[in-house]
């Protein structure tokens, strides 16, 4: 297995203790950066990633101080489903019903060993499609429809 994981300078600390954890664990990280604790603006690493998830069908770990910010810029790119994802439920529900191909977490809000339990949680938790998936299609089609306009 394979995942894309990106931060910035606030969650370069947990993005790091991430990628030890899910390596140990036998998995595949592809890192999109920050490479230092330097400032850097979140919607550039949003958008490496999700480029990558895109590119190569995998899935990805976003790290901001909140998680929030980095969703809203990761959510912009047609064909990604970021997800603030802040305990187990939420990670779990956010692959089973909403197709997220993308968690974020906070860093300012989650400890590293739980962010780790949370991560396990989205890797291992497949899209149940049945009903979801009609609302997932309608998602696709507000993506066309706002291509389309601009």
């Amino acid at each position: 297995m394979k995942i894309a994981i990106g931060s910035d300078h606030a969650g370069f600390s947990l993005k790091n203790y991430l990628i030890k954890s899910l390596e140990a664990e036998g998995i595949e990280m592809v890192d999109c950066g920050t490479y230092s604790e330097d400032p850097v603006d979140y919607p550039d690493i949003a958008l490496a990633l999700s480029e990558k998830v895109l590119q190569s069908q995998i899935i990805g770990i976003l790290v901001c101080g909140t998680g929030i910010g980095i969703a809203i810029a990761a959510n912009k790119i047609m064909g990604i489903r970021a997800a603030v994802c802040q305990d187990i439920y939420t990670a779990c529900l956010s692959r089973k019903h909403n197709d997220a191909n993308i968690i974020t977490i906070g860093s300012r809000i989650t400890a590293p060993e739980y962010a780790m339990e949370i991560v396990k949680t989205f890797i291992k938790t497949e899209f149940e499609a049945g009903r979801h998936l009609a609302r997932i299609e309608k998602i696709s089609s507000i993506e066309k429809k706002c291509r389309e306009r601009s």
